[in-house]
């Protein structure tokens, strides 16, 4: 069978591995598509730890189960389902264990054309979802619902700003607030992701890169109850100064570093929350599942290539060009 394994760092390449057979508890899958995200690009650049050379890539994919072990129910054969991609989060909702990764690294991924996972790492696909679509799910669905409604306990009417909307897991964000009722805002440097974003519902979308854009902002918005970011850095004390009191801001990244000389004063008058997280645990992975379902998300999906083309969509996430989820089709 075809898999795409990371070679040496900086090098992918799809290879001829062997089909595998399932154990008693596993469900053989058929994938029919699979979607990228920032980590597979981090891993191929070798900027990610725990990476094995020859290692399977990817978290995200759809698939039909081909096959069942002896402890599994055959109706679960020919079902097409989503993947989660937790690999041992461990007893505690809370938190990951420490010995928690994701499919991918240094576990054999999902960017191939079959796998074997334990039947309680599946969901059934919405049925409003093609494969494609539901392919575009798992991981930064998860990232984004946890977020949200786990740390952020986000509610309806409240006041949220996504950063830098154009990720995937920002995107999430995005479509599951305005869902759940909120006044979404966004920002990006990308015009056209801006105005993408009011199309799509957002009450304003603001450019972090001009100097003013925290006073137009809190103009706009009068303050934000939840800010969700993935970049840290300076703009933590930028978010601090346009919150509400007693709001929060959630990040699941800091790509831009660490935040330098906090604003602490502004932040325990304000009864400011600030708050990391991470993926979610498995409860939440079917609770996505079915809040996608409840709802009728649709992801919104940047571009498909065939599978033997991935590389392309890889280039395309380096260089920051895509809107929205990419994906490969087997």
């Amino acid at each position: 069978m075809k898999a795409l394994t990371i070679a040496k760092a900086g090098e992918i390449s799809i290879v001829t591995k062997e089909k595998p057979t399932p154990k008693e508890d596993e469900l053989l899958i058929k994938i029919l598509a699979v979607a990228l995200n920032h980590r597979d690009q981090y891993i191929r650049e070798g900027k990610y730890p725990g990476i094995i050379f020859g290692t399977t890539l990817g978290a995200d994919a759809c698939g039909t189960i081909e096959d069942v072990g002896t402890a599994v129910s055959k109706k679960w054969l020919n079902q097409e389902v989503i993947i989660n991609p937790n690999i041992g989060w461990g007893s505690d909702p809370k938190v990951q264990a420490k010995e928690y990764h994701i499919l991918g690294t240094p576990s054999d991924g999902v960017f191939t054309e079959y796998i074997c996972v334990p039947q309680d790492k599946v969901a059934k696909k919405p049925e409003h979802l093609t494969a494609v679509q539901a392919a575009a799910l798992p991981l930064a669905g998860m990232t984004a619902f946890r977020a949200l409604f786990h740390h952020g306990q986000l509610k309806k009417g409240q006041k949220v700003l996504i950063s830098g909307v154009g990720g995937g897991v920002a995107q999430f964000a995005f479509q599951f607030a305005l869902a759940a009722g909120a006044e979404v805002f966004v920002t990006s440097s990308d015009q056209k992701k801006r105005e993408k974003c009011i199309q799509l519902g957002a009450k304003a979308a603001f450019d972090y890169h001009l100097e003013d854009w925290i006073k137009t902002a809190k103009n706009s918005a009068g303050g934000f109850d939840l800010v969700i970011d993935s970049a840290g850095g300076k703009s933590i004390n930028d978010f601090v100064k346009i919150m509400n009191p007693a709001g929060k801001i959630v990040f699941y990244g800091a790509t831009t570093g660490k935040a330098k000389e906090l604003d602490l004063f502004r932040m325990f008058w304000n009864q400011i929350t600030l708050q990391g997280s991470t993926m979610a645990n498995d409860q939440e992975f079917i609770q996505m599942v079915e809040f996608a379902k409840s709802y009728q998300i649709i992801p919104i999906i940047d571009s498909v290539v065939p599978f033997e083309e991935i590389e392309v969509q890889f280039n395309k996430m380096r260089d920051g060009q895509q809107f929205g989820k990419l994906v490969a089709k087997l």
